[in-house]
Parts: C-alpha cells; structure tokens; sequence
C-alpha cells in the first residue's frame, strides 16, 4: 500500500520505519517496525509521537540514509522520533469525526431538507428508495444521529 509506494521513491534508502495506529470496531491496533535499527529505536519513538497526541487512523514513515555516522541507540531515538513530530506539526491534520450509518424514512416534502441537512454535517447519502415515503441510508457524524433521526423521521 502506500508504504511500498514511498519505499519505491527512495530506493537507495537504508531504512523504512513506521508506525500506524488505526480505530476499528475492536478498539485502537497500534503497530510499528524498526526496519533493520535496534529494536525499539526507530518504530517505537514514531509510534510514542502517535501515542502521545492520541492520533489516530494515520501511519507516519521515516526514510533513513545511512551517512557513514553511527548514532547510537539514543540518537537513533531522538532522529526518528524527532522527524516524526516534525512531520506531524506540518501535516494538514483533520480531528477523527465518528460516522455512523443510518436507515431513515421521511415524507417526500421533507427530501429537499433531508438532502440539505446531510450536506451541512458533512454526511453522505448512501442509497435512497422511494415509494409511499422516502427512504435513506445515510452516513453521518454518530454526535448528531439522535437529532437528526428525531428530526426527519416519520
């Protein structure tokens, strides 16, 4: 995935370090590798970074080029981690809105409404059926769900 794509722009990288915490259902995964460095000293300090602004659903790599200087375990720490921190204050970074999909029916006069509303929570509308009433599956911040079901449902 996008960690081969970066690895293939810097072919004559030594190493590739990573970490990546990620939400599913289970809870937060955290996983991080140290790429040939001792352990701990490059994976670990990336994903420290990650662990300490509770950032998730991000992955963060550092390419390293060997320069003929051997840092030591401590410099190796403070590079990794550092560049990583780095990273992260320049990074465009977005807070993590949970989403949750919903089923709700409505009456036709209320579509037009229904569309608008969806839009201003920055929601999606996923499918939508139309018989008697008009029927939708939305997808939409989970904060705002009770209000916007007790709102439009019929």
């Amino acid at each position: 995935m996008f960690l081969r794509a970066f690895a293939s722009k810097h072919p004559t990288a030594h190493h590739l370090a990573y970490a990546y915490r990620i939400k599913t259902a289970d809870g937060v995964i955290s996983r991080f590798s140290d790429a040939g460095e001792p352990s701990g000293a490059a994976g670990k300090p990336i994903l420290q970074i990650l662990d300490g602004q509770n950032l998730i659903n991000l992955a963060v790599a550092v390419i390293r080029y060997y320069g003929g200087v051997n840092l030591g375990t401590g410099g190796l720490v403070k590079a990794y981690g550092g560049t990583a921190k780095l990273a992260l204050e320049h990074a465009g970074l977005m807070p993590y809105v949970e989403m949750q999909e919903i089923r709700i029916t409505t009456s036709y006069k209320r579509v037009d409404e229904l569309t608008r509303d969806v839009a201003k929570l920055k929601g999606h509308i996923l499918d939508k059926v139309f018989d008697n009433e008009a029927h939708f599956i939305v997808k939409l911040p989970a904060l705002a769900v009770p209000q916007f079901i007790h709102r439009f449902q019929t």
